[in-house]
């Protein structure tokens, strides 16, 4: 072997290698087995390619995405989008591509831990929880990444950003986890390469592709409430064909709900609008279809178009201890919650040692909340009930250039930009017979546009050690404002507003050994505020601020993470986010309230993770994190940090007694977190402390065949009644049952 390929081997190959393993190097639609024994390494050929063309492509996968695969998970990772994963820093290959900050999400977890939905799904990792929005009335699942929220953290559909210009209130519970191959989750450090926004982190869903020349799959589950109600059913489609030069798929996914039930252990107030059982306007249902299609003329290059079309409504279950609701307006559901992708993706080769990827998308996001007069939710005829109608568009793209030919040196640059549209209308008191109440107002529009520029160099100063070096420049503009006077039936426009920002990051990456790893990190990063924060009155009591600035957050982590013997794994961090101009609701003298950037944060903690095969037959892991936040704000000095567990812990067991069946236990514990409490008249301390759970879980699989699996389980074994936000409790005790047949 000539000099340059032992050269890519020690930086890409060979340090990825661990003692006696035997590795599969899997490069679309080629196969390799890399063995290493000692000092010797064996390299056999399953594609039928010369040794000298696998040399070439092994250099030229160094920056070209290719995936080192432990054969312990080649095959959950060989049906991985790479085209649609984002950057991580220092990732070693074939660990789910975790490296500085970040933690992965497989397909295979969430089928063993029964997580059908991404807010489910990230509670599997350490640093990472989900809860309702901060006073449950919106029924919508945040989920906070260190402490940081959706606002902090964007999601991203294979690198593109699903963004609502007028709140992104997203609603996590919205999207299904059954057509992903793999979640990426980002902790404080995200790649200025991947776009702007990721102050606290960012999440990716990375969908699937196929692996054989003809393939399915077929997925059905039911479940049923604590008393055997039949509560839902959920399924998911899949197939697919990879040929040598392209490749096609096409998935459908479907979860219907039509209730779910409360713990046995709630007892409801005297006038409680909940009575127990059956949780009154708890439905829900949603349906995802992807479609894709690639080209793949050579070993390196690939060219993909991939087309998501989602669609769900559900229903908002009120608050149990207010009657009546606070707001009065509060008996809501949602018709419609629709989000559509269409994308183009590539990846190019430039010579031996550089390349080019693209990205050109166009979505769309269709919303529609209904506000009711009563229970009853037939009328909307009241005061303050509406049809509340957004129609929102984007179109924008990327390009991200890389190249190794500076000596030691893995230099990359990129550019986004993103145009959002935002279209909102409402039918003011559709029922009623006045018509000076019962009105449409006509569309307001706002637009928006951002862009960014941002270069990263990883400095290769040894074979185990590696420096990294990141900034970016972000700018964004306002470029129509446009509301509604509901006094005068007329438009106006708001002053139109904007802001840039400049951020930083560097990391540095010790790999001690070829299966441990220090890590130190640093990541400065700014995110802009929305239309909510710059314009939204709030029905009249608040002011706008089109010069809101943005917020800014420097986050710090100190990393470790080891494999040993018997295949135990190990890994801690210590993280410290300093947040400063955090956008904050003041009172003003004229008793409105307004945004303003007058806070500052201070996120900290530790969070630990471990698994281990105790024997042939039990494997057992778990993860545990604390964390603390403080919120300084000056105009608010009683302001608590709501939706975050200062304690949360996963731990779970699995024990093959039998070749073909599986048993899988698993706790999830945390402790109490602040939550906003809305009552009329407003308390003067206006917080409780409350969802403190402990949920034992159980799932048993019996493998039927090899490419056929049934599965029971229990959700909520001990039926915990527990609250993540003041007056919405949670699910009881439920069971399922599911299959799944690979073809």
């Amino acid at each position: 072997m000539n000099m340059w390929m032992n050269h890519t081997f020690r930086h890409f190959v060979a340090r990825e290698i661990p003692e006696g393993s035997l590795t599969r190097f899997s490069l679309y639609s080629y196969e390799y087995i890399v063995h290493q024994r000692g000092l010797t390494r064996c390299i056999f050929l399953s594609g039928a390619l010369s040794m000298r063309r696998f040399y070439k492509q092994i250099l030229l996968s160094s920056v070209a995405s290719a995936v080192l695969l432990p054969c312990a998970s080649a095959q959950e990772r060989a049906d991985v989008y790479a085209l649609g994963e984002i950057q991580v820093v220092g990732a070693r290959l074939g660990e789910e591509q975790n490296g500085v900050g970040s933690a992965t999400v497989t397909r295979e977890q969430t089928w063993t831990f029964q997580k059908n939905t991404l807010d489910q799904a990230v509670n599997l990792v350490p640093g990472v929880s989900a809860n309702l929005d901060s006073n449950g009335r919106r029924n919508e699942s945040d989920i906070f990444v260190r402490g940081f929220g959706r606002w902090q953290v964007p999601l991203t559909i294979d690198g593109v950003r699903v963004y609502l210009p007028a709140d992104n209130r997203l609603d996590y519970n919205r999207f299904l986890t059954s057509d992903l191959s793999e979640i990426q989750i980002q902790k404080g450090y995200a790649s200025v390469i991947n776009g702007p926004g990721a102050m606290g982190g960012a999440i990716n869903l990375v969908t699937r592709k196929p692996t054989k020349p003809y393939e399915a799959e077929f997925q059905s589950g039911l479940s049923f409430g604590g008393h055997g109600e039949f509560q839902g059913w959920n399924n998911y489609l899949m197939a697919g064909s990879r040929q040598q030069d392209y490749y096609v798929q096409g998935s459908f996914s479907y979860l219907d709900q039509n209730f779910w039930t409360m713990s046995d252990r709630y007892r409801p107030t005297a006038n409680s609008l909940e009575k127990g059982g059956r949780r009154d306007n708890s439905d829900n249902s949603d349906w995802r279809a992807n479609v894709k299609a690639g080209w793949t003329p050579n070993a390196t290059d690939e060219y993909s178009i991939n087309f998501i079309k989602q669609k769900g409504e559900k229903g908002a279950p009120l608050n149990v201890y207010n009657n009546p609701p606070v707001p009065p307006n509060s008996y809501w559901r949602w018709p419609t919650w629709n989000v559509q992708n269409l994308a183009f993706m590539s990846n190019t080769q430039l010579g031996n040692a550089s390349y080019v990827k693209t990205k050109l998308y166009y979505n769309t996001f269709d919303n529609v909340l209904d506000a009711y007069d009563d229970i009853s939710y037939s009328t909307q005829s009241a005061n303050g009930r509406f049809r509340s109608i957004y129609e929102d568009q984007a179109h924008g793209g990327s390009a991200e250039f890389g190249t190794e030919l500076i000596p030691m040196n893995s230099l990359k640059a990129a550019f986004h930009y993103r145009a959002d549209r935002h279209v909102e209308w409402n039918h003011n008191r559709p029922t009623s017979p006045n018509p000076s109440f019962n009105y449409i107002e006509p569309p307001q529009t706002q637009k928006q546009h951002t862009w960014s520029v941002a270069a990263e160099n990883t400095f290769h100063a040894t074979s185990s050690l590696d420096f990294v070096g990141g900034i970016s420049y972000d700018k964004y503009a306002i470029d129509r404002a446009e509301e509604f006077n509901s006094g005068t039936r007329s438009l106006f426009e708001y002053p139109r507003g904007g802001a840039d920002a400049f951020n930083w990051q560097t990391a540095a990456i010790w790999r001690y050994s070829d299966t441990g790893q220090f890590s130190a990190s640093v990541s400065d990063r700014a995110r802009f505020p929305v239309l909510f924060e710059l314009y939204s009155t709030r029905f009249g009591t608040a002011t706008p601020n089109p010069n809101l600035g943005p917020e800014r957050a420097r986050n710090y982590e100190l990393a470790w993470k080891g494999t040993f013997a018997s295949g135990t794994r190990l890994s801690a961090a210590v993280f410290y986010s300093d947040v400063k101009d955090m956008i904050q609701t003041v009172v003003l003298p004229d008793t409105t309230t307004q945004t303003q950037n007058v806070g500052d944060g201070r996120f900290y903690g530790f969070e630990t993770s471990a698994e281990t095969q105790v024997t042939e037959q039990l494997k057992v892991g778990g993860n545990y994190t604390y964390i603390r936040r403080t919120i300084h704000d000056p105009l608010q000095p009683n302001l608590q940090a709501t939706g975050v567990p200062t304690h949360k812990a996963f731990l779970y067991a699995s024990w093959q007694p039998l070749d073909r069946w599986t048993l899988t236990p698993s706790l999830e514990v945390a402790s109490s977190r602040w939550s906003d409490v809305t009552t009329n008249p407003v308390q003067a301390f206006p917080y409780v402390l409350t969802g403190a759970y402990v949920l034992g879980n159980i799932q048993a699989e019996y493998k039927v065949a090899s490419n056929f699996d049934i599965a029971v389980g229990v959700r909520n074994l001990f039926d915990q009644n527990f609250e993540l936000a003041w007056g919405l409790p949670q699910p009881g005790r439920n069971y399922y049952l599911k299959m799944r047949a690979t073809f």
